[in-house]
């Protein structure tokens, strides 16, 4: 007698698989070029798309889905290897900024490549096509996934 999964469930769990597939990819690549994981790059890289390479915590927070304390922690490993500094509001102490350094900022280009790449390889044809991660993103958008800034989920 086997046990029925539902296809809501059955879908659910492939995302999951697909999403430990995908991390598990970048962190090889990233973690074998770079030093970092995939989810150091995510931080880094929305410093990076932040006015001035630089973010309030609690906005980094926000951006990536964390509360404050995950960013600390992400942040910390980041701040210790010279990526990224942490600076106080001039006019309010309780405002923490993280800021990319000038290190951070070269380096970041460098994973940048590494990441398009990456992900270039993952989402090759003739297996995935235009439209194919058009309405991927489309799909995921719909289950609360965030791209970055200034990409939509309209195929393009």
């Amino acid at each position: 007698m086997g046990t029925e999964v539902s296809d809501a469930l059955d879908a659910s769990l492939r995302l999951v698989r697909a999403q430990a597939a995908l991390v598990r990819r970048f962190d090889a690549r990233l973690g074998g070029l770079h030093g970092v994981s995939l989810a150091d790059f995510t931080m880094l890289l929305r410093l990076g798309q932040a006015p001035g390479g630089r973010m309030r915590r609690v906005d980094l927070a926000e951006a990536l889905g964390l509360t404050a304390s995950g960013v600390t922690r992400g942040l910390a490993p980041l701040e210790r290897i010279g990526l990224v500094t942490r600076e106080s509001d001039a006019r309010d102490a309780r405002v923490a900024y993280a800021s990319l350094t000038g290190t951070g900022k070269l380096r970041l280009k460098e994973m940048l490549a590494t990441a398009e790449e990456t992900a270039a390889e993952i989402f090759a044809g003739p297996a995935w096509s235009a439209e194919d991660l058009g309405l991927l993103s489309v799909l995921l958008t719909r289950l609360g996934g965030t791209g970055l800034p200034g990409h939509g989920s309209a195929p393009r």
